[in-house]
């Protein structure tokens, strides 16, 4: 898979690759790739019928895989509850209209930082944490209503 690093001129929140395979191989490649790591998809959106079936659109093929990693979700609830909000690790195939398909996925640490600007935006200021949080560079913040 070709890596793209690149998105115009929006903040990079994410991980991407495109490959030459058919859209169908490459969901079987990416579902064999997360097994080997580890990794089992729980869930699998299809995106294009759902919102023919919803809305009566057309769309483009494109499917979100759920996947999940138990012993890294069990070690990351167990330091954070909250991190459920992130679970469970989403990746997208989709299929463009040159026939190139594209995979991606959450790049973590840029999205928490995307997170955090949006929050500053908002009016959020950083604060001391509460009580002690056993992961590094953990960030609170909090807004005067």
């Amino acid at each position: 898979m070709a890596k793209n690093n690149q998105t115009n001129s929006v903040m990079k929140y994410f991980y991407s690759a495109t490959t030459d395979q058919s859209f169908d191989e490459a969901i079987e490649t990416v579902t064999a790739l997360l097994k080997d790591e580890g990794f089992g998809v729980l869930t699998e959106i299809d995106v294009k019928d759902t919102l023919k079936k919803k809305l009566d659109v057309d769309f483009k093929k494109y499917r979100i895989l759920g996947a999940c990693n138990p012993q890294f979700a069990h070690k990351a609830l167990t330091a954070e509850d909250k991190i459920g909000v992130m679970l469970p690790c989403n990746v997208i195939v989709e299929e463009h209209e040159d026939g190139k398909v594209e995979v991606s996925a959450v790049d973590p640490v840029a999205s928490m930082q995307a997170a955090r600007s949006l929050y500053r935006s908002l009016g959020f200021e950083e604060r001391p944490p509460y009580y002690p949080n056993p992961l590094d560079d953990v960030v609170y913040m909090e807004r005067a209503l």
